[in-house]
């Protein structure tokens, strides 16, 4: 491996990096793809075990081999995973798994890779990482005396070490929303902590998946869009005064695009809230060892808390010298497309309103076909 020039390096074996490697492979290049992990979708594979997609199986395949049509609309974790190891088998990509890469770095005209133990050098680097191994983990007073089990939500499998305890998520995105009906389901006293204004979606709206109406308005602003998507929503979600959740003044396209945040896409938390199996609250205050207080002096007993407080990818690290790709927070400022330093792609590290691994495999074929056309020199 030392000194290796292959003519393009992926990082991650995720969905993106698979994705990437396929259509770079497409196009006659010879692509290394590394893996920190021992497998294909690591992320995936960790997951809590009730997740499935929230995207439908028809617009959730990766470029050139469309998901299995004997899985349901909404694929389950494991088939996520089966599926992508057939699309690694498929196109006979072979990721080098253990390979954790330290250092991104100009190297004349294109890019030397630093692995913990070796260096690579290609023109073309794409880093296709995600953001899952980025948990947030804000801090409030107290936190640290809270003397049950804290963990973040990427850390959650299943409800049964919760079972007879009082459980706290803290957030109201789909992993906590998700989560805190997994628990109730299974009988555990669970309450949402919500700490902003919210924007719920159906799944489904008019028996359509609600990723067919975001594409199909994806060449309308999204205000507009949201705007005249508004009244068949409040149809399909139902009355939500009273519930305790604070509606945001924007639309669900206008927070992904404005604000990359990505709404919730409802699958019956709202019903466990309305039937009181999950209690709603608002933000946190403090903690002490065995409670929290939230921001409205209510202060409540809990035995455990689960922080859905989201990834915040942070890639400074991982570039140190890299010019004009990153935001301050080493968010990459754009994903599937050409960046200001030639050579260098991101994948799939942006949410986007019409569905992630969809985008994922529109971005590849892009970055595809930029990497084969002559770089620019830096």
């Amino acid at each position: 491996m030392a000194g290796e020039r292959p003519d393009a390096i992926v990082i991650g074996a995720g969905p993106a990096g698979l994705a990437c490697a396929a259509m770079l492979g497409q196009r006659g290049l010879a692509v290394s793809l590394l893996e920190k992990a021992a497998t294909v979708g690591s992320v995936w594979r960790r997951h809590y075990a009730r997740l499935h997609l929230h995207t439908d199986r028809g617009h959730s395949g990766l470029p050139g081999l469309p998901m299995p049509r004997s899985f349901p609309r909404y694929p389950s974790r494991a088939q996520v995973v089966e599926y992508l190891e057939s699309y690694a088998a498929h196109f006979r990509l072979q990721p080098r798994f253990g390979c954790t890469v330290r250092t991104v770095e100009r190297e004349g005209g294109g890019w030397r890779v630093a692995t913990g133990t070796d260096e690579l050098h290609a023109p073309v680097v794409v880093v296709a990482t995600g953001w899952a191994d980025f948990p947030h983990r804000p801090t409030w007073p107290g936190l640290d005396d809270f003397a049950g089990p804290v963990l973040h939500s990427g850390d959650y499998r299943d409800p049964a070490p919760y079972a007879g305890r009082r459980v706290l998520v803290v957030g109201f995105g789909n992993s906590g929303a998700e989560i805190a009906l997994d628990l109730a389901e299974a009988g555990v006293a669970t309450t949402l902590s919500v700490r902003g204004p919210v924007r719920i979606l159906p799944r489904e709206l008019l028996g359509l998946p609600i990723l067919s109406w975001a594409i199909a308005e994806s060449w309308l602003p999204p205000g507009l869009a949201d705007f005249l998507n508004a009244p068949a929503i409040r149809l399909a979600v139902g009355p939500l005064g009273g519930l305790g959740l604070p509606i945001a003044k924007k639309g669900a396209l206008r927070m992904i695009r404005e604000d990359r945040r990505v709404p919730l896409l409802d699958i019956g938390t709202l019903a466990r809230i309305r039937d009181g199996t999950i209690r709603v609250r608002g933000d946190v205050a403090r903690f002490d060892a065995g409670s929290a207080t939230f921001a409205d002096g209510r202060q409540e007993p809990f035995d455990a808390l689960i922080l859905a407080t989201g990834f915040r990818s942070d890639l400074r690290t991982l570039l140190p010298g890299a010019h004009g790709v990153l935001d301050r927070h080493g968010v990459p400022l754009a994903t599937g497309t050409l960046t200001a330093e030639p050579g260098l792609f991101f994948c799939g590290q942006i949410p986007s309103a019409t569905g992630q691994l969809r985008e994922i495999g529109i971005e590849a074929r892009r970055i595809a076909k930029a990497a084969t056309l002559p770089q620019p020199k830096s």
